[in-house]
């Protein structure tokens, strides 16, 4: 006689199943709500350009697991009939899928969403700025009118692209604003293949410059996806001036 299997035995799995997914996707979905809402009440251009720099990614990488957490538990809700191998089937299968999905976000989130950012920041970034004094806009300086406002240790992080300094002036009444930027922070588009995965990973100063001298800088750049390398020899003027005089592929 075939045995009777009682299709309800795993209801309560079923239902404990179903409701942690649900949980899960409402979590993921409270956690991207909090990040729209948090960007939408940032009146401050550089507060939102921080905000966006630092967290968007992980806000959003983490979102996606929650999400495919919850898809995991969810397509496992329906069980009927369980056995030893019923359990490895599934649990392999979930598992593989559930990775397979997370590795795709992650691929997106780390590969193609960064141009999308990089967009955004831009024009955060040159947003023109709003004077507390007049409610105006503000001008934002040149590299050479800057370094009037920039003290000597400023001038130095600037000479050697570590930081990167915005200055915004209220012309009418000689408000300033120093905004500071990373400046590493953000990656290039690789010219080998095409992604936004080049960064500057080494920086040599192969000649210090003085007030009657140029100096020389040596930067080297390596693609975090296809590895390709490249260096560039940058030239350093006390004023803060460069330019990237030639580049080589090693």
């Amino acid at each position: 006689m075939n045995e009777i299997v009682d299709p309800h035995q795993y209801d309560s799995w079923n239902e404990m199943a179903r409701n942690i997914a649900f949980a899960g996707w409402a979590i993921a979905i409270l956690i991207i709500l909090y990040h729209v809402v948090r960007l939408l009440t940032m009146s401050d251009a550089k507060s939102k350009y921080d905000y966006i720099n630092k967290s968007e990614i992980r806000t959003l990488w983490i979102a996606a697991v929650i999400l495919v957490i919850g898809c995991c538990f969810y397509a496992n809700a329906n069980i009927v009939e369980l056995g030893p191998l019923w359990i490895f089937v599934r649990g392999f299968t979930t598992f593989a899928m559930g990775m397979i999905v997370a590795l795709i976000i992650q691929n997106l989130l780390k590969f193609y969403y960064p141009f999308f950012i990089e967009k955004r920041l831009k024009v955060l970034r040159y947003k023109p700025r709003v004077s507390p004094k007049t409610g105006k806009a503000m001008k934002l300086l040149s590299e050479e009118e800057e370094d009037a406002y920039l003290d000597e240790g400023m001038q130095a992080e600037e000479n050697v692209f570590s930081i990167d300094y915005d200055v915004w002036k209220d012309e009418e009444t000689g408000y300033v604003k120093i905004e500071r930027y990373s400046g590493h922070l953000h990656a290039l588009q690789c010219p080998e293949c095409n992604y936004q995965t080049f960064k500057v990973v080494r920086e040599e100063i192969l000649k210090n410059p003085t007030p009657v001298e140029e100096g020389e800088l040596l930067k080297h750049y390596q693609c975090g996806y296809c590895g390709y390398k490249a260096k560039k020899t940058v030239t350093l003027r006390i004023s803060g001036k460069f330019e990237e005089s030639s580049a080589a592929t090693v």
